[in-house]
């Protein structure tokens, strides 16, 4: 078995490589070529902590392969200077339960999230689209960043949190890993944030909206990946009802996405809202932007189809390479 830490896994899965995994794994999730059972949730280490267990097996004609990831989420981690996020996945042998390799979980995650979010940017946002607004700074802001500046030609990036040296620290650390000619830059508000924005990228640990929906310009694009829980939302009501929306399924984001559940218990919507979910956009079998003026929303909570079509891509490349640790199971 191989062990794959977090700077191999990113050689291994480039973001290019990472949205089109993507693309085939919401296909095979809608095309019933993925068992998932749902997954768990642990709510340990106060009201804010939660450890999921998720797993998922691939059917594939080159070599079948199952996945099983334990992460955790704990916001409070940064007072204890510790990061809010850790994980591990396992990957094993479909065919005969034989383990194959252990990665980890935190980084894979990252990266399917934000490759996930490149693909719906991708086919909801406006071809031209040039400014990226990002709320948030941890892990999963960073790597949005470069999702979208993969699939659209971003030349600004602006990038808000309360706690502003956060956002100077981000924006430092990616000035020159992401082609963006006019620079990324910490601003002082959400309002600033959005202004003539065409994209937006909402990964925070919030409870409640980060931005007010008069803020909101006609035509820009919403992904909305840091809530996860049905009792905390980061976009307004309001936002989401006047949005086109996609999600990446829709049972669970009617189990677990607030974003959704609390407009909805505010009467603002029902559940026929949700336009579709991002395999069948894939698939062609639902239509995405209508108009260069249509606000849309992509709503995720994570997928397990996610982890083994992106750990199976970082295995197929560990092996080609010889790259990993190699111990006795």
């Amino acid at each position: 078995m191989i062990v794959l830490g977090p700077d191999e896994i990113a050689r291994l899965l480039p973001m290019d490589k990472a949205v089109s995994a993507m693309r085939s794994a919401f296909a095979a999730h809608v095309q019933g070529r993925i068992q998932a059972p749902p997954r768990a949730v642990l709510r340990t280490g106060g009201k804010r902590g939660a450890t999921l267990v998720m797993s998922a097996a691939l059917e594939s004609p080159q070599r079948p392969l199952l996945v099983a990831k334990v992460v955790s989420v704990f916001p409070e981690n940064s007072r204890r200077g510790l990061r809010a996020i850790h994980g591990t996945v396992l990957a094993i042998d479909a065919e005969t339960g034989v383990p194959q390799a252990l990665l980890d979980g935190g980084s894979l995650t990252a990266i399917r999230t934000a490759a996930a979010c490149g693909l719906a940017t991708d086919l909801l946002a406006r071809p031209e689209s040039e400014v990226l607004a990002v709320f948030g700074s941890g892990v999963h802001a960073r790597t949005q960043v470069r999702a979208i500046c993969t699939v659209r030609s971003i030349q600004e990036v602006r990038i808000f949190n309360p706690n502003i040296a956060s956002a100077r620290s981000m924006a430092n650390d990616l000035s020159g890993c992401v082609p963006v000619s006019r620079g990324l830059r910490a601003v002082n508000s959400p309002a600033e944030a959005l202004a003539g924005a065409d994209v937006a990228s909402v990964a925070t640990t919030s409870r409640v909206p980060v931005f007010e929906d008069l803020c909101v310009p006609d035509g820009i694009h919403i992904n909305a990946i840091g809530s996860f829980q049905p009792e905390d939302r980061e976009m307004p009501g309001a936002t989401v009802a006047r949005a086109r929306v996609v999600v990446d399924d829709r049972e669970s984001a009617l189990e677990e996405a607030g974003d959704i559940l609390i407009p909805m218990s505010e009467g603002l919507f029902g559940a026929e809202h949700i336009h579709c979910d991002l395999g069948s956009l894939v698939l062609g079998l639902s239509d995405g932007r209508r108009s260069s003026t249509q606000l849309t929303v992509f709503k995720s909570v994570g997928l397990a189809a996610q982890d083994v079509a992106a750990a199976g891509a970082v295995l197929r490349k560990a092996r080609e390479s010889g790259v990993g640790a190699r111990i006795d199971w």
